[in-house]
């Protein structure tokens, strides 16, 4: 039951709740914004057409949006029971202990950090592309960074809804124009050659680097699991937030897949690989010029760049509520905590989590990195070990947690679909590990830094639930 706020403050209590009445589709935006699809479309796709396994990438989204529904199977189980919007940490807290669970905490605090300091980096790069194709001067990246950063650090402080509303918009458009480019491609029957078959071909996927082709597509699918952090904000969340994780699965999953085969079937095999490999960041624009037309190519651009908004606008309201939750657990600083008493929003770690941002665009720029090359690419490596190696471990609470408690006993949902997803997970993470050298332009010094930033994470967020005991104890207290 709830009551009016009456011009007295609120209490204590009051002062530290997230409220909202998001709906499914509400949270199935947010979460497919911060997935990016023009972005994957745009940067990834070429990358894992021409780094991959070739004409039949498109098959990776279909082996990896399987692996992630068995991974929500289990996920969703549990979120029934896990009152707290942690997500991902709150989860391995109660099944594998407190420590575990600051552990993850904190390093789902460096993997979302990153990867949204990669969206500065890539939008910085757009929006001076786009200008300068246009006759405007050329302005560093981080300039525009830094104004995106404004935009952000204004719509994160206010309402959830707002947000919402926002990225529903950007979301329409950017999938609209894709869903334009694929209809053509399909209207002309694609290319001289036709309609690709190679994604259906078992050889075919195996040829190349299948390992590279599914590292790239997963990226893909970095925020999905957002829907749980969400959980104090919506409408309904014991079924709110199980319908929205699985429409947001199936959702991405069919449109990268179908995107990707189309583009494929738009060039033919042997041009479609040519074509990734001589110019990636073109394919989509040559794409839509000859099937649509000028036009559509200089639109593409435009929403590339909402695109990239869409999902720091996503990654930023993921990582305040991550702050928030961990404030009010005690792992960080009670004020972290708190809420905006008109707005219910988490302003205090939302204005912690724009000062880390502008902390990675600042030493960014004065480090003189590039913003594709380096900032997006290392930081996006860093992020994409760590939000891997979250799952696996989320898989594994899901399994302990269920043999544990028992209070839930159906095998499917609690044993089956959690063990095949952590066999999946493993795999990916193992693949990704091997392969962070290549994500991060082929150091191998980067890549021991960056495996040891993620192991220092996990491993301060350990140390936290040893010296602060009452804060890792309020993880798992639902419990008991």
């Amino acid at each position: 039951m709830t009551t009016k706020a009456s011009s007295a403050a609120p209490p204590a209590t009051a002062a530290r709740t997230l409220t909202g009445r998001l709906g499914t589709t509400a949270i199935v935006f947010m979460v497919i914004a911060a997935a990016a699809p023009l972005t994957v479309i745009v940067g990834t796709v070429p990358l894992g057409i021409s780094a991959g396994n070739g004409a039949a990438y498109p098959a990776s989204y279909l082996i990896c949006t399987v692996v992630l529904l068995l991974f929500a199977v289990g996920f969703t189980a549990m979120a029934r029971h896990i009152p707290g919007a942690g997500a991902f940490y709150t989860y391995v807290a109660h099944g594998l202990g407190r420590h575990a669970g600051l552990g993850a905490a904190f390093l789902a605090l460096l993997s979302y950090t990153a990867v949204q300091g990669a969206v500065y980096g890539y939008i910085g790069a757009a929006i001076n592309e786009l200008v300068t194709s246009h006759g405007g001067p050329s302005v560093p990246w981080y300039v525009y960074g830094l104004a995106i950063l404004v935009v952000v650090a204004t719509l994160g402080y206010r309402h959830i809804e707002l947000s919402g509303k926002v990225l529903g918009v950007l979301l329409v458009c950017e999938v609209g124009i894709v869903m334009v480019i694929n209809l053509s491609v399909l209207g002309h029957g694609g290319g001289a050659h036709g309609l690709s078959t190679t994604a259906l071909s078992p050889s075919a996927f195996f040829h190349g680097a299948p390992g590279i082709a599914l590292i790239f597509a997963l990226a893909g699918y970095i925020g999905f699991e957002a829907t749980a952090v969400f959980r104090d904000e919506a409408r309904d969340p014991a079924r709110t937030i199980p319908r929205a994780t699985y429409c947001a699965l199936l959702i991405i999953g069919a449109f990268y897949a179908v995107s990707s085969w189309l583009m494929v079937s738009a060039w033919g095999d042997t041009e479609a690989i040519k074509m990734a490999t001589d110019n990636p960041e073109g394919m989509i624009t040559e794409t839509a010029v000859r099937y649509v037309g000028s036009a559509a190519g200089d639109l593409v651009q435009i929403l590339l760049v909402t695109s990239l908004f869409a999902a720091i606008l996503s990654f930023h309201n993921v990582l305040a509520r991550y702050i928030h939750s961990l404030g009010n657990s005690g792992a960080l600083p009670s004020a972290c905590g708190r809420s905006h008493a008109r707005h219910a929003s988490p302003h205090i770690a939302s204005v912690v989590q724009t000062t880390t941002a502008v902390v990675l665009v600042v030493a960014s720029a004065l480090g003189g990195l590039d913003p594709v090359t380096q900032v997006f690419a290392w930081y996006a490596g860093v992020s994409s070990v760590g939000i891997v190696a979250l799952m696996t471990l989320t898989s594994a609470a899901v399994i302990v947690y269920f043999r544990r408690t028992r209070k839930d006993t159906r095998p499917w949902q609690t044993l089956i679909a959690p063990g095949l997803g952590l066999l999946g997970l493993a795999a990916l993470l193992v693949l990704t590990a091997l392969n962070l050298p290549l994500l991060v332009g082929g150091s191998d010094t980067l890549a021991v830094i960056i495996a040891v930033l993620l192991v220092a994470a996990f491993a301060a967020g350990a140390m936290v639930a040893v010296t602060r005991p009452h804060a890792a104890h309020r993880l798992t207290s639902a419990d008991n």
